[in-house]
Order: C-alpha cells, then structure tokens, then sequence
C-alpha cells in the first residue's frame, strides 16, 4: 500500500502542473479520482453483464449480481482514499508521517476492533462460496426474511412484516438458504379418526396431480406428491404427511393453494377437518355404578 502511493505520488509530480495553485491541484484530483472511479465500476458492471449473458441458470447470475456491488463499493473506498492523500501531500502536507502513523494504527485498530474484522472476513467468504445471494430468502441468527442488500460488513434482509433487519456477518454461524436450486411445500393434513386414511391420501394424490395440470402451477410443481403416510395420532385428529417438489421460493405459495384446492376436495367428498372435542366424564363409584348426571336448562 505505501510503495503503491509512493509511485503515484511520483506519477502525479512528474506530470507538468508544479506551477499550479493548490486548489487547482485538489480539483484536478477530485476529477481524475471520480474519472478513474466511473470508469472502473463500469468496466466491472460490462464484465459482468456479459458474464451473465452467457450464463442460463439464476444461480449464478445472482452471485455475480452481489459480488458486482461489493467490488465496486471496495474500489471505490480504495480510490477515494488514495486520492485524499495525494491531495494531502499537494497541498504541502508530508504524508510520510501519514502513512507511518497509519501502519502502526492499523495495528492497534485491527486488534481493537475484531469483530469488525471478523465481520469483513466472514462476509468475504460467504461471498466467495456463494452462500447468499440479493434475492434469496434466508434464516441468519433467528432472523428470516429476504436478502435486500449484502456487504462485506452485514447482510440486510426485510421480513413478511417489511421490517428491516441488519445482520454482521461476524454473527452469521448457520446460513439456512430457502432459494437454491429446488424446495419442499410440506403438507400436514388433520382428518377425524373415523375416515378411511387410504382414501383421503387418494384424494390428496389427486389434489395435487390436478395442480400440476393448472396453468399458473405447472412450471412451479417439479414432481408428483411424495405421500409420507400417518404422521401423527393429535388428541382430535389424525395428521397425514406429504411434500411437493416446487421451484426454490415457491414452497409457501404452492403450499397455500394446495391447502385450499385441499379443502374444496374434502368438502365435495364429505372428510371431515377435526376440531377439539371435549368429553364430559361423571365419575364412576366402586362398585361399577354411575351417579346420575343431572343437566339443568333454562
């Protein structure tokens, strides 16, 4: 970094502006530095767009997408800091004292703020694996929701409510990603202990095979239902168990559709949809014999 701004140093005295003002100088800096940081980004912006044009998939495109933002934005802070201390030294300023001062506090900030360096690391790894993208719907220290913004400092995500939540990479230990590549619409069903399971797992069979054949699911739904069978005996119902392949993301619409396409389908064949029951026990003496059980109405 030092031998760095030495030879830029030396490449802006050899230019012939010695006999310029000190303003003119910061100027012509301020110019060259925002010149030299547009033509940058948009050098990194063509590259990946023709990265991305030869690629099919949105996997891919995605990352390229995040990694585009946090190349640019760690470029820009390197030019800008580099050109603020070029016009340090033109205007009479000696940056040898700078940038000694700046070697020896980088030690002292870096041990003191280690969270924050474990923050750009961690982010700078979850961006090199590919881990999150802008875009996808992720759980990160408790926090679900989808991923608005990501630097080499935080990931920005906005839940189903809309809040807005800020999450340090230094605290992101597990990465649940519910975006890549494929997901499941998990289905539980509650039916009353009296129907025929066979027969209600037919009808879900059905239910989902009529919505492979819709038109705004048919590109969604991946696969036939996968029937899990009985999960469950619940104190009113018995719980049955299935899952749909859908495309990543679409797991929690497909799952709502189901569920009422679902409920049209037990409606027409007369299943049941448990509630709570409550039985009313009156006691029982010794001998086998019932008080009796005195109801009072109005």
């Amino acid at each position: 970094m030092n031998e760095w701004l030495s030879e830029a140093m030396t490449t802006f005295e050899s230019l012939h502006i010695a006999t310029l003002p000190p303003v003119y100088k910061v100027l012509l800096i301020t110019v060259t530095a925002m010149v030299l940081n547009m033509s940058v980004r948009r050098v990194i912006s063509t590259s990946a767009e023709r990265y991305k044009s030869r690629q099919k998939g949105s996997e891919k495109v995605k990352r390229v997408d995040t990694l585009t933002r946090v190349c640019q934005s760690a470029i820009s802070i390197f030019i800008w800091l580099v050109a603020g201390t070029i016009a340090l030294a033109s205007l009479g300023f000696s940056i040898a004292p700078i940038l000694t001062t700046a070697g020896v506090s980088g030690i002292a900030i870096g041990l003191a703020t280690q969270n924050l360096v474990k923050d750009y690391f961690s982010g700078f790894i979850i961006l090199l694996e590919g881990q999150i993208r802008v875009g996808d719907i992720v759980e990160l220290g408790g926090a679900i929701g989808e991923v608005e913004e990501m630097t080499l400092r935080y990931v920005r995500l906005r839940n189903l409510s809309g809040d807005v939540i800020f999450v340090p990479n230094g605290n992101i230990t597990n990465v649940t990603n519910k975006s890549l590549q494929f997901s499941f619409a998990l289905i539980d069903v509650g039916i009353a202990y009296r129907e025929d399971v066979d027969e209600v797992l037919r009808i879900m069979r059905e239910t989902s095979q009529a919505m492979q054949s819709d038109p705004d699911f048919k590109e969604v739904i991946l696969d036939d239902m996968e029937i899990m069978g009985v999960n469950d005996w619940a104190d009113s119902s018995v719980v049955l168990r299935g899952r749909v392949k859908v495309k990543a993301g679409k797991q929690w619409g497909v799952r709502r559709a189901y569920l009422r396409q679902l409920k049209y389908a037990f409606d027409k064949s007369a299943i049941e949809i448990p509630y709570p029951h409550l039985t009313l026990y009156a006691g029982q003496l010794k001998d086998g014999s019932a008080p009796p059980f005195h109801i009072f109405h109005d």
